[in-house]
């Protein structure tokens, strides 16, 4: 059952105080607001493990995620930055289930605090973030689908000055550059501009890690730019009458 606006606004506020009273780099255990919410991520924790689907675990995730909503507003709204697991869980979660634009502005925070994963993710929280949406804009394409380029750039903005594996880099690159491809049907022609832009960040990919796959999306987007050049111009033709 939903909570009611009363329950979620005391929610927020809690969260909100909590973590605002709670200095960078702090643990927020202790916290009355975070402590009733560590205990409920323990008892959902405890549900996932009962699942053994990926695709059924990220459908309970996803029904999971509405209680912990009011806790990650408030703490986003005034935290510093203390050590928080449910807060990069959630974030985690986001991302399982396809929630990439809530899931990339809990990151905002995390990364602008500098906040470290959890033990249990062998990943830094850069790399996390960019390996998981990069990851899913791949898995997208591969089956013929659109991906959002702006989840994408956002991605790449926000974990551009983060330490991470070349090879995870260039998979963001790769993702980006080949959205452009996917975004267009085989007739229609990407405007030119796209296609320098899907050039570069296929290049980059490829000098990045070499066997990133990047090669043939490389080739076709220069053959689609060289279309642009053989075009004629759009008012080619068109006489001056009047």
């Amino acid at each position: 059952m939903a909570s009611s606006p009363a329950k979620r606004h005391y929610q927020r506020t809690l969260a909100a105080q909590d973590a605002a009273g709670k200095a960078p780099g702090q643990l927020m255990t202790g916290a009355t607001a975070y402590e009733q919410h560590m205990a409920m991520l323990q008892h959902d924790r405890l549900r996932l493990r009962q699942v053994q689907s990926d695709q059924g675990k990220a459908e309970l995730k996803r029904q999971m995620l509405p209680a912990y909503a009011s806790y990650i507003e408030g703490v986003l709204e005034r935290g510093n930055g203390a050590a928080d697991d449910v807060v990069s869980t959630i974030m985690v979660w986001c991302f399982d289930v396809g929630a990439f634009r809530e899931g990339l502005q809990i990151a905002e925070y995390v990364l602008a605090h500098s906040m470290a994963m959890p033990d249990r993710f062998a990943r830094t929280t850069g790399c996390l973030v960019a390996e998981e949406i990069a990851e899913a804009a791949l898995k997208a394409l591969k089956l013929g689908d659109t991906f959002d380029p702006l989840i994408l750039d956002r991605a790449a903005e926000l974990t551009a000055k983060q330490d991470m594996p070349d090879e995870v880099r260039a998979k963001l690159h790769l993702a980006t550059g080949r959205a452009v491809l996917i975004a267009y049907a085989d007739d229609a022609l990407p405007p030119a501009a796209e296609l320098q832009a899907a050039i570069e960040h296929l290049k980059q990919a490829i000098h990045l890690h070499s066997a990133c796959g990047a090669k043939k999306d490389l080739e076709r987007a220069e053959r689609l730019l060289k279309k642009h050049a053989a075009a004629p111009p759009a008012n080619a033709g068109d006489g001056a009458s009047s």
